[in-house]
C-alpha cells in the first residue's frame, strides 16, 4: 500500500505565504510525475502545478510566478511554495503522483492522491 499524506495548509492574509508538503510512503518502486491539485467550493478539480522525475515543471496560468513546484526523490516528497497568495487561491489542495508500487515480484503503476489540505486567503 502506498499512502500520500499532506502538511503545510492553513489561514493566511492576502499577500501571505504558505508551503506545502506531501510525502509518499509504502511499498514503493519509483515515483514518476508528482503535482498538486486543488478544488475550490462548487468548483471542479483543477492543476496547480506538476513535476516530473527530472524536474521538468508545469503550472496552471493562475499560479505563474507565484507558485512553485519542488520535490526531494531521496524523500519521496513533493513541495508547494506559494506566494503573494491572494483571495481565488483559497481551496482545498491534493497532492498526486504516479507511482511504480512493488506488489510481491510485479511493478504496478497506480496513480494515488492525498487526502487534501485546507488553504483559505482571508483578511
Amino acid at each position: 500500500q502506498v499512502q500520500l499524506v499532506e502538511s503545510g495548509g492553513g489561514l493566511v492574509q492576502p499577500g501571505g505565504s504558505l508551503r506545502l508538503s506531501c510525502a509518499a510512503s509504502g511499498s514503493i518502486f519509483s515515483i514518476n510525475a508528482m503535482g498538486w491539485y486543488r478544488q475550490a467550493p462548487g468548483k471542479q478539480r483543477e492543476l496547480v502545478a506538476t513535476i516530473t522525475s527530472g524536474g521538468r515543471t508545469n503550472y496552471a496560468d493562475s499560479v505563474k510566478g507565484r507558485f512553485t513546484i519542488s520535490r526531494d526523490n531521496a524523500k519521496n516528497t513533493v513541495y508547494l511554495q506559494m506566494n503573494s497568495l491572494k483571495p481565488e487561491d483559497t481551496a482545498v489542495y491534493y497532492c498526486n503522483a504516479d507511482i511504480l508500487v512493488v506488489a510481491g515480484t510485479q511493478l504496478n503503476r497506480r496513480d494515488y492522491w492525498g487526502q487534501g489540505t485546507q488553504v483559505t486567503v482571508s483578511s
